[in-house]
């Protein structure tokens, strides 16, 4: 049976640290989010992300914008936070509007800001290996790894899923570590022939269910990333059938409670990180 790798303390631990290095800086971080509409989901994870703010002694101020904002008013503000010297980090809550470039917003961060890790050149400091920070999902993935005393040296590590967010990262991190990284997809032909290889199994498709414990292997690490909502008991799952691998892998993670909570514990540490660079403390 699977140790449940506990995402919950494992993030209390490191908004906890936060809090103490905070306390050493010269002045409190900022954190600048901007919000636009009114998607619920979006709404509580900035809700969310400014009570972890709170606990962590950094300074949250919010931008909440109607759907039918201009781009131009966003991209005006992203300008505004760009140049103000008390906010060390900026985040754009995703998705946007249809009516939104989401790139070219993106684009507009200060790359010493960006605190999502999106900004290309961010992106290309994490193919280089020398990026201060990465998104903060793979990011939170590689910290439950160091905690539960995982590594992808020498290991198999089989990524289902290519998002930019957290795909494509996360096997970039396991590339760093030493895995043999294998990136796969739902268009991928005989999935399973790849995930049963797999010393390590990491799966962020969003889709319910994909991964049944026939396509696991013996002992495998199983990372389970997705949050699947249910339509008909509103219950979030993840894209692995919890019942049937948890028997078979030797560490898994719930859904809900493994990779979300590090999610926003990361983006902690990832203002710290910034804020400590553009005061020379790094």
């Amino acid at each position: 049976m699977a140790v449940r790798i506990d995402g919950k303390a494992v993030a209390a631990g490191i908004r906890g640290e936060v809090r103490e290095e905070v306390k050493k800086l010269p002045r409190q971080p900022g954190l600048g989010v901007i919000l636009v509409g009114e998607d619920p989901a979006s709404q509580l994870y900035v809700r969310n992300k400014a009570k972890d703010c709170e606990e962590c002694g950094i300074i949250s101020r919010r931008y909440d914008l109607p759907v039918d904002t201009s781009e131009e008013e966003v991209l005006g503000i992203i300008r505004k936070l760009n140049e103000d010297a008390t906010i060390d980090g900026i985040l754009v809550q995703l998705p946007l509007p249809d009516t939104m470039n989401e790139q070219r917003i993106i684009e507009a961060i200060a790359p010493d800001k960006d605190v999502d890790a999106f900004h290309p050149e961010t992106v290309g400091r994490m193919v280089r290996g020398d990026s201060p920070v990465w998104p903060c999902t793979p990011q939170g993935i590689n910290e439950l790894f160091r905690t539960y005393g995982i590594s992808p040296d020498g290991k198999i590590c089989v990524m289902v899923g290519r998002s930019n967010i957290v795909g494509k990262p996360m096997g970039l991190l396991m590339l760093r570590e030493h895995g043999t990284v294998i990136y796969c997809n739902r268009h991928t032909p005989d999935l399973a022939v790849m995930t049963r290889q797999a010393d390590i199994l990491v799966v962020a498709a969003g889709h319910k269910g994909l991964i049944t414990g026939d396509m696991v292997k013996e002992g495998a690490v199983v990372i389970d990333v997705a949050m699947n909502r249910d339509p008909e008991t509103g219950k979030f799952t993840g894209d692995v059938v919890f019942d049937e691998v948890e028997p078979i892998a030797s560490y898994i993670t719930p859904v809900p409670g493994g990779v979300g909570p590090m999610t926003r514990a990361m983006l902690m540490r990832n203002i710290l990180t910034l804020a400590k660079l553009r005061m020379g403390l790094n």
